[in-house]
């Protein structure tokens, strides 16, 4: 007799139980988002409609929440977030003024190429796009658009992933720039269900990580000129920072004993002491740049936008009867405002290394005559700089000051240069050893952009000294954000140009019409308002006071500033920079000389 088979033996194997779906508000689902895509940092200031965010924000400890005294702040603060480490960090703000303070920050960050991700909210659906006149109302959106690369309400929470990461996109691919979400507040707080894995996605499914390679006819058409180039020109931009190229464009420097001509926005591509360093920031780097433009034949542009600090009265250096070879990951860079020979519409560092392949071991360099012409030419500037800060005037010069202050720096220091005229002389006489050790504004100017920043940094590298080197009239803007660096914590330094007044403003009313009017700011002790916020404070007068006065402030660990009293003298680059705002619609119809 046959035994019957176990009731089970013929049936398949069960499956696996699925795993639930995770019950999340629309505020929870974003955060996971940020999560990630490694978000460890937001800015901003709490405010009731956004309640359920913070409520999110305060679960999760791998996110830190740095609260501002004004929201235009926090998108300065994420903007330098990514100009120091490469992260994207995030700026919120609140319905109504809260979203209207944030444009500032936001065209900080737009006109820099800095990305970053916007956060506000605005009023329940109900009554929002379009709005109904409850208090408050503002179509934030419409208030962002010339500020960010792309902007969306999120009107449904179950969207929240899909449109979370298609920021994370805009914000990151091509010519990077930020991106704003607006999300009424009833989204922020609705419960939907999400699969359980729809968190586990990594960055990689849903956005490019790999910058883009040139054309191989671009690459060997650009070898071909830079082979016959006699005077060759480095010029590198933001760009090579932001692809991590800055190895790779020395390499091809020391190949071609090519001058560089960093941008502010890549400070340190070159060191301020290489043989190849010949000034940086463009035109305020004194007559170096401009020999070095007027006699290169062949100039390589790296990852530069060719912004007005690369121009003269006549526009753009680079010339129509250069040799140009344009390298940028934004294709409407390529032929504006610089025409090109030799256009890539690529990476910086994959050009680069694509470049350096292509060259090999047998690239003629150029004579070195070249260089050392240029280097000459830059001796000359330096010299006139070394009198400067030599002045046996008893206000201290602010080269004096800028000289002490370059030599005191500690070798892992960080530094902010903000002010507009007092960035030419940080700019001069800060040495600088690597990229995002020294930061500009140049794309905005906004003056107060400098503690922001430095408190930025200073979030994300805690054990080193940061620096923010500005004028009195910037610091203005923003020194509440002293009281945020003391609730946090966040030991920042600022070095206050002090010359009383809105110096380079008044030098123009007396020059261009032969008047004065409310330049003046005198009689503002900017280290005892420090010390009102808690803060170390001390005034400098001499140059010699400088180093001492900066260890004090590092050794006292909280922010500190150094109020430094100086007069004002115009920096040697001072007309060239007026020239470059001769520039006008006439110069378009001026031929180029023989």
């Amino acid at each position: 007799m046959t035994r019957n088979p176990h009731p089970d033996a013929a049936l398949p194997p069960a499956p696996a139980t699925a795993a639930p779906p995770l019950r999340l508000t629309g505020a929870q689902a974003l955060v996971n988002v940020l999560l990630a895509e490694g978000v460890d940092t937001v800015f901003g200031i709490v405010g009731g409609k956004l309640s359920p965010l913070f409520h999110a924000l305060s679960r999760e400890p791998r996110i830190r929440f740095i609260g501002v005294r004004h929201e235009a702040a926090g998108p300065m603060m994420a903007a330098a977030v990514h100009a120091g480490t490469g992260r994207l960090a995030v700026a919120v703000g609140e319905l109504g003024p809260g979203g209207l303070n944030l444009a500032a920050g936001l065209g900080v960050a737009f006109n820099n190429n800095l990305p970053l991700l916007a956060i506000t909210t605005n009023q329940h659906r109900a009554s929002s796009y379009p709005h109904t006149g409850v208090f408050m109302d503002l179509d934030t959106v419409a208030v962002t658009r010339p500020l960010t690369k792309w902007n969306a309400v999120v009107h449904d929470a179950r969207r929240m992933p899909e449109l979370a990461r298609r920021a994370f996109r805009e914000a990151l691919g091509g010519r990077p720039g930020p991106v704003h979400l607006d999300i009424p507040q009833d989204v922020l707080g609705e419960v939907h269900a999400f699969a359980a894995d729809e968190f586990d996605v990594a960055p990689g499914r849903y956005r490019a990580t790999l910058g883009p390679r040139p054309a191989q006819a671009a690459v060997e058409a650009a070898v071909q000129l830079l082979r016959g180039a006699q005077r060759p020109l480095i010029v590198g931009g933001g760009g090579v920072v932001a692809a991590g190229a800055a190895t790779a464009l020395r390499a091809l420097a020391q190949r071609l004993n090519a001058p560089v001509v960093p941008t502010q926005m890549a400070l340190g591509v070159v060191p301020s002491d290489s043989p190849h360093f010949i000034g940086h920031g463009g035109i305020i780097a004194g007559d170096s740049v401009k020999h070095a433009f007027e006699r290169a034949d062949v100039i390589l542009s790296v990852g530069c936008r060719w912004s007005s600090w690369m121009w003269d009265a006549r526009g753009a250096l680079a010339r129509r009867h250069h040799r140009l070879i344009n390298i940028n990951i934004d294709p409407s860079s390529l032929g504006q405002a610089a025409l090109h020979e030799v256009a890539m519409q690529a990476d910086a560092g994959e050009a680069l290394r694509d470049l350096l392949a292509a060259l090999g071991d047998g690239a003629a360099p150029a004579d070195g005559a070249w260089l050392a012409e240029l280097r000459a030419v830059r001796a000359v500037h330096e010299g006139q700089l070394a009198r400067m800060v030599a002045d046996p005037d008893p206000v201290m010069h602010p080269a004096a000051l800028a000289k002490a202050l370059g030599d005191a720096l500690p070798a892992d220091a960080l530094a902010v240069y903000d002010g507009g005229h007092t960035t030419f002389w940080s700019n001069d006489l800060t040495p600088v050893h690597e990229v995002r050790t020294r930061f500009h504004e140049p794309g905005m100017s906004h003056l107060g952009y400098g503690l922001p920043a430095a408190i930025a940094l200073q979030t994300q590298f805690p054990g080193r000294p940061v620096l923010n080197i500005t004028g009195d009239g910037a610091f203005g803007f923003t020194l509440n954000e002293l009281d945020t660096a003391r609730r946090h914590r966040l030991p920042v330094i600022t070095v206050v140009h002090n010359n009383a007044a809105w110096g380079v403003i008044r030098m123009g009313q007396k020059a261009g019409l032969g008047f004065e009017m409310a330049t003046g700011l005198e009689d503002t002790d900017y280290a005892a308002i420090a010390r009102g916020f808690g803060c170390h404070g001390e005034v400098v007068t001499r140059a010699a006071d400088v180093a001492p006065a900066l260890q004090r402030a590092i050794a006292s660990g909280l922010p500190a500033v150094l109020d430094c009293r100086t007069r004002f003298v115009p920096h040697p680059a001072v007309g060239a920079f007026v020239g470059m705002n001769k520039y006008g619609f006439a110069s378009l119809t001026r031929l180029d000389p023989p």
